[in-house]
Formats: structure tokens, C-alpha cells, sequence
């Protein structure tokens, strides 16, 4: 059964993704940074090292959201980066932080629907993602836009939650983010569902080898699984 941000709307996963993604706009940042201890800005940065092997003139940053990913990827100087993200009120924010900081030149927004991704083929020689591809409606068909808009021997890092494997951090790691993180995430962000939604996404996504064998499955190749944090998170680097 597929995982829903609001269980009693009508409406299909992305269209709610996108929803809740607007009104959660204003306390993302706040939120991300403060539910993780801060611990998601190091997550970046070790994928952003791991990319720095690889060509990355031009980068799609798939799931953008309010642009940490992009801007922590300016570090290695490419020549452009798209920002790319279903949420308008979210590329908002992204806006306005890139430019605040002097990279509006470097970083630009651009709506849509990663599933279906108004790009060339071939024509990225990088792609990131942070913590994206478990709202994708249909996963596989949003991994398959990911390779075609790839350049041959293009990299694609792929950052997203996992589950602990080993006590005693799976059990705390259970404890906070199915009791502490939801009761948090409701009271700063008025929403009700986004910080429900975030832990139950979670569980239900495919991690590990069996996200793997879906890279793989795809076409994807030489795919690197980097843990983190005790098994929090994952880095996935997969080539074309």
C-alpha cells in the first residue's frame, strides 16, 4: 500500500506531496535542521565530496525543495545547477536563499514533476537528491527519468533515510521518530500529516540492497551504498 501524506483526501500522492510541501514551506529549513541535530548539513557535505570524483559541470537537483542540496553542490564550482522541485512555495524559499547568499547566478528553480522531467536526454553530467525519492509517486519511473536525463558516465547521489539495523540505535531511533519527531513537527509547522507522513515514508521506502537492485534493474551501475550515522541515512551513488 502506498504511503500518503493525508490519508483521507481523494487526491493522488504527488498532488499531496506537493501540498503539504506548500504549506510546510515557511518552517522547513527550521525543522530539517532542528529534528536532525543539524546532523543533515554533514550528510550533504559527505555527498558532495563523494560527487567531487566524478564530472559534475552540470547538476540537476532533483526534489530541491528550499536548495541546501543545490547550494552545498556549489562548493565544487560547476557551471550550472538547476534547482528542480514540485512545490512553488518551497523554490520560493530556494530563491530567496540563493540569492541572499549570492548565487542566484550559479542556481536556478525550476517547477515540475520528477516523474516526468521537461529535460534532454543526456544532458547532466550529475544528478543529487536529498531525501526526494520516497515521495516520488511511482519510484521507479522517477529512478528511469534520472537515467535519461544523465549524460553516459554521469553519477547520480541519491541521499535518503534508512533504517537502523542494530540495537541500541535502532530502538531509539524507532522511539524518536515514531513518538518524539511527529509531536515536534506538528506543533512548529501547524501541519498535522507532514511529520506523520515523514517517518511512515520512511519505513515503507526500500532501503539498502533493495534499493540497489532497483538502480540496478534500471540500468544503473557500479552502485556505491554509503551509511550513515548508524544507519540513519544512506548515500547511493549509482552511474550511467
Amino acid at each position: 500500500m502506498q504511503v500518503k501524506p493525508y490519508k483521507d483526501s481523494g487526491q493522488e500522492k504527488k498532488q499531496q506531496v506537493e501540498q503539504m510541501f506548500d504549506r510546510i514551506a515557511p518552517k522547513y529549513d527550521f525543522l530539517n535542521h532542528f529534528l536532525s541535530l543539524g546532523i543533515d548539513k554533514l550528510w550533504r557535505r559527505k555527498a558532495v565530496r563523494l560527487l567531487s570524483q566524478y564530472a559534475h559541470e552540470t547538476v540537476l537537483d532533483v526534489a530541491s525543495g528550499t536548495g541546501d542540496f543545490a547550494v552545498a553542490a556549489s562548493r565544487l564550482k560547476p557551471t550550472s545547477i538547476i534547482g528542480f522541485d514540485l512545490s512553488e512555495k518551497m523554490l520560493e524559499v530556494g530563491r530567496a536563499k540563493v540569492q541572499k547568499l549570492r548565487l542566484a547566478s550559479l542556481i536556478s528553480f525550476v517547477k515540475g514533476d520528477s516523474e516526468q522531467m521537461p529535460f534532454s536526454d543526456n544532458q547532466f553530467d550529475a544528478i543529487t537528491v536529498g531525501f526526494g525519492v520516497r515521495n516520488f509517486e511511482n519510484l521507479k519511473q522517477g529512478l528511469s527519468e534520472f537515467f535519461r536525463v544523465l549524460k553516459p558516465g554521469g553519477t547520480a547521489v541519491i541521499l535518503e533515510f534508512s533504517k537502523p539495523r542494530y540495537f541500541p540505535m535502532k530502538q531509539i531511533y524507532y522511539f524518536y521518530f515514531l513518538k518524539i519527531l511527529p509531536w515536534i513537527g506538528r506543533i512548529v509547522s501547524k501541519d498535522h500529516s507532514a511529520y506523520s507522513y515523514l517517518p511512515e515514508s520512511v519505513l515503507a521506502f526500500p532501503d539498502g540492497q533493495d534499493f540497489i537492485n532497483i538502480l540496478s534493474g534500471l540500468g544503473f551501475s557500479d552502485i556505491e551504498e554509503h551509511r550513515l550515522t548508524f544507519g540513519i541515512a544512506t548515500i547511493y551513488l549509482a552511474h550511467k
